[in-house]
C-alpha cells in the first residue's frame, strides 16, 4: 500500500507539478484511491472542471468539484445498469419450472456423478407465481373504449403548477430587466463568449446528491423558464471573485435555498455549466402608499397577535388561552388576531380520539364564547383567526388554505380569514401566515459568500441590528421572492407541516398584483397590494422577535404555549415616512 501510494504521489506530482502543496497531494492520493484513478486520470478530470475557467492552480474547491463530478458520473453508470438489467420471467420460465428435470446417463443435464441437475428455484429469476394460471392477453389490447370519458385529471394538474413555476420566472425576469436596465435575458444553457444575464429557479441537483441532502455549492442548478430557456436546468459555478451588485450593505453574501428565483451575470462556455461572475439582487418592494384617507392618517390603534397551539400536549384545558383573554379584557385592544392552529389534529388526546366534544363545539366553547365575551367588554374591538393546517376543522388542509367555515361563527365582529391572509388596518398593510416558513428556510438555505458592489443603504437598520441579522435576513428572503413560501419543492421530512398545494402557489405570493393592474383597479384589495407590507406575523419555533426589514417590521410571535405574544401599537399617519416610525412591538409574556 505505501509503495502504491508513492507511486501515486509521483504521478500526480509529474502531472500536477512539484509545487504541489502536501494536503492536496495527500487528498488527491485518496480520491484515487477511492475510485481508482491514476494520476493522469484525475489530472484529465481536473481540466475539464476548469475547462471555463481557463487555466489555474489546483485548489481545495477544484477537488471538490472534482469529486461531485466523479459522483456524478457513478450514479450515471449505476443507472444505466439498472435499466439494462432484466427479470427472466414469463410463459417459458413457467414452462421450464412445471416440467421436472430427470436424471438419464445420457443426459448432458446430470453432474458429474450422475446426480439430477436442482429444479428450477424462485431465487434464480424465474417467476413460479402464477403456475397454474391461464395466460390472458392484456386487457389494453381489447380495442378501444365504447364511452368517452371527462373529467379531472392529473396531468391538468402537472400542467397548471409547471405553468404557475414559469410564469413566476417570467415575472422576475421582467423585474430584472427594468431594474437594471437589461434589454435581453440569456439564456444559461446556450453557450456564448460575452456575459449575458440569466433569471432563473435554484434547484438542487440530485444526481450529484442522495438522500435529504442540503444544498451546497457542487448542487446548484439553475432552472430556466420555458420561455427564457426552454425549461433546461444547468449547474451553477461560482467565480472565486463573485460579486453582489445591489445587495443589502454589510450583508455580504446571498442566500440561496430551492425554489429562490435569482438573477446572475456571467457566461456558459461550453463546459456544461453557468460560469456566474456577478449576483443581481432582486428589486426591493416599494414601500407602502401614502394614499390614505384623513380618517385613516389619524387613527391610533393596538392589536395583540398570538399564535398556537393554544393549550399543551399534557391536557385540552387551554390554560394558555385562558390567560390571554383575561389580558384581552383588561387591556382591551382593538385587534385581537389569533394564528391557528386552534383544535390541533396532532394534540396527543385528539390523536387518540380521548374528547368529549365534536371539534366544533369545542372550538365553539373554547374560542368563540370567551372571544364574544371579551368583544362585548370592549365595544369597537375586532378578533381575526387564521387557521393552520393542522386544524381538525379545516375543511381544506393544505397550504395555501381558505377560511374556516362560516358556520363555525356568524359574529360579524370575528373575522374569519385565509392562511395567508393579506389586509389592512387603518390604512396599515398587514400579512400574517400560520406556515413556519422561518425554520424552514434556516434549514434549507445555503449562504453565498460575495463582495459588494454598489449596496444599498437606505432605508437604514435601526439602532442594534446589523446587516448580518440572521432572522432579519430569512424574513428579508419573504419580501424580495414575494412570496409566504418561496421554498419548492418542501423538504421531505418538513412537508408534512405545509402540505402544499403547487397547484394553487400563486396564492402564496406576497404581491400578486403587478403595477399596471393596480393602476387600473379603481379600489386595489389590499390582499393584492404591490407594496411592501408594513407588517409581517410569521410565527416560527425559532425564538421569538420583532426585526425591522427594509420598511417592514417582521414580528415572530412564537407560540402561545411557550407563554409569548405579541403587543403592536400604531401611533397613526402623523407625520410623512413609512409606517415602521410609528409602529411599535413589544414581545410579552403571560403572566402565572
Amino acid at each position: 500500500m505505501a509503495a502504491n501510494s508513492d507511486a501515486l504521489r509521483s504521478d500526480l506530482q509529474r502531472n500536477f507539478g512539484d509545487d504541489l502543496d502536501d494536503n492536496l497531494l495527500s487528498e488527491c492520493v485518496k480520491i484515487c484511491q477511492m475510485h481508482n484513478l491514476s494520476g493522469e486520470d484525475l489530472f484529465y478530470k481536473w481540466e475539464a472542471v476548469r475547462f471555463n475557467q481557463g487555466p489555474g492552480q489546483l485548489g481545495m474547491e477544484d477537488l471538490q468539484e472534482v469529486k461531485a463530478r466523479i459522483q456524478r458520473d457513478l450514479a450515471k453508470a449505476n443507472a444505466a445498469k439498472k435499466l439494462m438489467r432484466g427479470s427472466l420471467s414469463g410463459r417459458l420460465s413457467r414452462q421450464f419450472a412445471s416440467t421436472p428435470v430427470k436424471s438419464t446417463a445420457r443426459s448432458s443435464l446430470s453432474g458429474p456423478m450422475g446426480t439430477p441437475v436442482r429444479p428450477v428455484r424462485p431465487q434464480d429469476g424465474f417467476d413460479m407465481s402464477r403456475l397454474e394460471e391461464k395466460v390472458v392477453p392484456p386487457a389494453g389490447l381489447a380495442g378501444p373504449s365504447r364511452v368517452s370519458f371527462v373529467g379531472p385529471s392529473t396531468e391538468d394538474d402537472a400542467l397548471k403548477t409547471r405553468a404557475l413555476l414559469d410564469d413566476r420566472i417570467d415575472h422576475f425576469g421582467e423585474l430584472v430587466k427594468s431594474y437594471y436596465g437589461v434589454e435581453e435575458l440569456g439564456d444559461p444553457s446556450a453557450v456564448t463568449e460575452d456575459d449575458v444575464v440569466v433569471v432563473g429557479r435554484i434547484t438542487l441537483d440530485s444526481e450529484s446528491t442522495s438522500g435529504p441532502v442540503k444544498l451546497n455549492e457542487a448542487s446548484l442548478v439553475l432552472e430556466s423558464s420555458r420561455m427564457m430557456g426552454s425549461g433546461a436546468r444547468v449547474p451553477i459555478r461560482f467565480d472565486p471573485e463573485v460579486r453582489i451588485r445591489k445587495g443589502k450593505r454589510g450583508v455580504g453574501g446571498q442566500g440561496l435555498f430551492p425554489g429562490a428565483i435569482v438573477a446572475l451575470k456571467g457566461k456558459n462556455g461550453g463546459g456544461g455549466s453557468f460560469l456566474a461572475s456577478e449576483i443581481l439582487s432582486l428589486p426591493p418592494l416599494e414601500s407602502p402608499s401614502a394614499g390614505l384617507s384623513k380618517s385613516e392618517r389619524e387613527s391610533q390603534f393596538s392589536m395583540f397577535v398570538a399564535s398556537g397551539p393554544f393549550t399543551g400536549d399534557s391536557d385540552l384545558h387551554y390554560r394558555p388561552l385562558q390567560s390571554l383573554v383575561a389580558k384581552l379584557k383588561s387591556a382591551k385592544p382593538a385587534v385581537a388576531l389569533l394564528v391557528g392552529p386552534f383544535i390541533d389534529a396532532t394534540h396527543p388526546s385528539i390523536k387518540v380520539g380521548d374528547v368529549d366534544a365534536t371539534p366544533a363545539d369545542m372550538f365553539r366553547t373554547v374560542f368563540i364564547d370567551p372571544l364574544r365575551d371579551f368583544l362585548d367588554t370592549s365595544p369597537g374591538s375586532l378578533v381575526l383567526l387564521v387557521p393552520s393546517v393542522r386544524d381538525i376543522l379545516g375543511v381544506h388542509a393544505v397550504f395555501p388554505q381558505c377560511e374556516l367555515s362560516r358556520a363555525l361563527c356568524t359574529d360579524s365582529r370575528i373575522r374569519l380569514l385565509p392562511n395567508p391572509a393579506r389586509f389592512t388596518l387603518n390604512g396599515v398593510h398587514v400579512a400574517v401566515s400560520s406556515v413556519d416558513v422561518l425554520f424552514h428556510l434556516r434549514k434549507e438555505e445555503y449562504f453565498k459568500r460575495a463582495l459588494d458592489v454598489e449596496p444599498l443603504t437606505s432605508p437604514p437598520d435601526p439602532e442594534g441590528q446589523g446587516p448580518t441579522d440572521a432572522m432579519a435576513n430569512l424574513c428579508r428572503h419573504l419580501l424580495q421572492q414575494r412570496s409566504f413560501y418561496p421554498i419548492f419543492p418542501v423538504p421531505l421530512d418538513l412537508a408534512h407541516e405545509v402540505n402544499l398545494d403547487a397547484t394553487h402557489s400563486d396564492l402564496l405570493y406576497l404581491c400578486p398584483q403587478t403595477d399596471e393592474e393596480r393602476a387600473s383597479a379603481g379600489a386595489p384589495d389590499p390582499s393584492k397590494a404591490s407594496c411592501a407590507p408594513d407588517v409581517l406575523i410569521i410565527p416560527s419555533r425559532l425564538k421569538q422577535f420583532s426585526k425591522v426589514v427594509d420598511n417592514t417590521v417582521a414580528i415572530n410571535p412564537s407560540f402561545l404555549t411557550k407563554s409569548t405574544y405579541a403587543v403592536v401599537e400604531y401611533a397613526g399617519h402623523t407625520a410623512p415616512g413609512p409606517a415602521r416610525d410609528r409602529l411599535k412591538v413589544d414581545i410579552t409574556r403571560l403572566e402565572g
